[in-house]
């Protein structure tokens, strides 16, 4: 597989840079994730807000697969047009969902031939219910774990993995997470983005309990700021990241002023970004939604770039 392009992104890593090579040299990761668009609409509001983030130079934004890997095919496209119409470093998302060994390896060739040297790897949530139990597609990969071992083999790519700091919705407990953290790291990752959250001890709990179990990678913490009650709790329900009662009863006693909720969500993930930059963590992985102005304006207010943008 080819891979890279002898050019130089301004906006993030070089094309032959990756996220382990960051990470390694003691720097901190700063990066947006991103949804595929459903329509014309949606399409238009992404690039809008990879536009906005492109000012601030991220070292990377990520695309996600849609649940049950329903929109592979639009990550792909949209990832590859990242990497061929902007400054930005795409990483791919990819799942074990719906999908043969053959399938992923074509995927796996997609992203190469476009340069893209960054991948996330994750088992994904069974199609229709991501609460449901999870079945492998007949000819392909069950675990997250034996996905990263298939990247690593496939060619010369820098894996990310997931970490859940409030635990796997289907582990028994967290020191199993931080185990399954570990043998990521022995089959091939090389740092975790983590689930959302909203306390920072919850993090550095799985940090230090995945050091204890021979996980030494990075783990990048992911927020996602409160800017809509509703969207955010359903997230939390299927997450298992439940909001803590302070910020549940502050956003309750707000609920009929949009712009109330957007100022205490921004506000209450500035502080838990404060606190997660003291204690050590090597960046934070902002989840927007694909709306990309409220965590742009945390990203501001940390000192980590100018304003950009207003609204949502």
């Amino acid at each position: 597989m080819a891979l890279g392009r002898p050019s130089v992104r301004p906006g993030g890593l070089s094309v032959q840079e990756t996220i382990r090579d960051v990470l390694a040299a003691g720097g901190r990761s700063f990066s947006f994730e991103f949804m595929p668009p459903r329509d014309d609409e949606g399409e238009r509001v992404l690039w809008q807000s990879l536009r906005r983030v492109e000012r601030v130079s991220p070292t990377f934004v990520s695309v996600t697969y849609g649940a049950g890997g329903s929109t592979r095919d639009r990550t792909v496209r949209v990832v590859q047009r990242i990497a061929e119409e902007t400054t930005l470093t795409p990483v791919a998302h990819l799942t074990c969902v719906a999908a043969s060994r053959t399938e992923i390896r074509q995927v796996v060739r997609s992203f190469a031939a476009a340069g893209i040297r960054n991948l996330l790897a994750l088992r994904g949530d069974p199609p229709g219910d991501p609460g449901g139990v999870f079945e492998p597609h007949p000819e392909g990969i069950d675990q997250a774990v034996e996905l990263v071992a298939m990247l690593r083999s496939l060619g010369r790519f820098c894996i990310g993995v997931a970490a859940f700091p409030l635990g796997h919705p289907e582990s028994p407990d967290l020191a199993h997470d931080a185990r399954v953290l570990a043998l990521k790291q022995e089959a091939g990752a090389s740092y975790a983005n983590t689930q959302f959250f909203f306390e920072a001890d919850d993090y550095f709990r799985l940090r230090d309990l995945a050091d204890a179990h021979g996980c030494t990678m990075p783990i990048i913490p992911g927020i996602m700021p409160v800017t809509n009650v509703r969207q955010i709790e359903r997230f939390a329900q299927l997450s298992g990241s439940a909001l803590p009662d302070h910020l549940v009863s502050r956003l309750r006693a707000v609920a009929d002023d949009p712009a109330a909720v957007r100022q205490i969500g921004v506000e209450t993930a500035t502080e838990l970004c404060s606190d997660l930059l003291a204690g050590g963590a090597p960046g934070l992985h902002f989840y927007t939604l694909n709306r990309s102005t409220a965590t742009l304006d945390i990203y501001s207010r940390l000192g980590l770039a100018s304003p950009v943008g207003s609204g949502r």
